[in-house]
């Protein structure tokens, strides 16, 4: 009887380490509400965990003066709700703090220095005059191009728009609907509505050009490793080459151009204003050598 005992007790205990074992094998399931669920990064911290209100205003801290473009339109929570759709994806959430924060400091660079009105004696300096604009102020053309998949429609223009301008037909047409928002139709929401407008942003972000080619979050987060065709075009991870992917040669392989360099002053500033400081903006910072991806000369207007 004793002996029996013995070995339904052990019996007992070893489907009870079994079952935890189990359950400790089984992915954590984190769930931060409306923010993030349903992802392998939502048990890291999401953008609101360490970039705040008051960091977003003092980078962006002449956005709303008199002078600006685009008094009222942007604010904090346009972009975290912009963010909350690429943020199961990995925006803002992979890697250690330090790199998430630099990858919204480079994100958000990009969209100052493609939004700012400010000039070298502007108050403040020029790098806060971010935000500045949410459209193009006097479009020296229709950007309307024959497209099959996307095609001009009557009466709507298509002159730059949003945080990271979208210029065209086909651009508005792709990231319409890749966001789920008819913007070939309507393009003026790009200027209308601050939310969509970041969020067109960031899907640019999130997005390769091409196959086979990596997406500026990947590149900046280290998610992609160049091939040895790559390394020969010193394409190379870090800020530079997110600068390739986005402008390609309107701004890289041309040195130290004044357009790309107040690029990367952009991203710097606002390291320094978010407490992470220029010291860790990364390696490969430029792109002033780097052959481009996807020269414009070859473009392909369907992306």
């Amino acid at each position: 009887m004793g002996k029996t005992w013995a070995v339904a007790v052990l019996l007992i205990a070893l489907a009870f380490f079994a079952a935890e074992a189990k359950l400790k094998s089984k992915p954590k399931v984190c769930n931060k509400g409306w923010e993030c669920s349903g992802s392998i990064y939502c048990c890291n911290e999401t953008i609101t965990d360490y970039f705040q209100v008051y960091q977003f205003e003092n980078l962006f801290s002449k956005r709303n003066s008199p002078v600006a473009h685009a008094v009222g339109f942007w604010d904090y929570q346009s972009f975290i709700l912009a963010a909350s759709f690429f943020e199961p994806l990995g925006f803002g959430t992979t890697g250690t703090k330090l790199t998430k924060m630099r990858e919204i400091a480079a994100f958000l660079g990009h969209v100052g220095s493609k939004t700012n009105c400010g000039y070298g004696v502007a108050t403040g300096g020029p790098l806060a005059w971010g935000l500045c604009y949410n459209h193009e102020m006097s479009p020296s053309q229709d950007y309307c191009a024959e497209n099959y998949l996307y095609p001009c429609v009557p009466g709507a223009e298509y002159y730059g728009r949003g945080a990271l301008p979208v210029y065209w037909n086909y651009n508005y047409g792709l990231i319409g609907d890749a966001i789920k928002v008819d913007l070939l139709n309507h393009p003026e929401y790009l200027e209308q509505n601050a939310t969509l407008a970041f969020q067109a942003a960031m899907w640019r972000w999130m997005t390769p050009m091409k196959k086979k080619q990596p997406s500026a979050h990947d590149v900046f987060v280290g998610n992609w490793k160049p091939t040895k065709n790559d390394t020969l075009s010193k394409r190379l991870p870090g800020f530079g080459l997110t600068m390739n992917i986005l402008y390609g040669d309107l701004i890289c392989g041309q040195g130290f151009i004044d357009p790309m360099n107040n690029i990367i002053s952009h991203y710097q500033y606002y390291l320094d204003l978010m407490g992470v400081g220029r010291g860790n903006s990364g390696d490969n910072l430029d792109c002033s050598e780097q052959v481009v991806f996807n020269p414009s000369y070859k473009a392909d207007t369907t992306s």
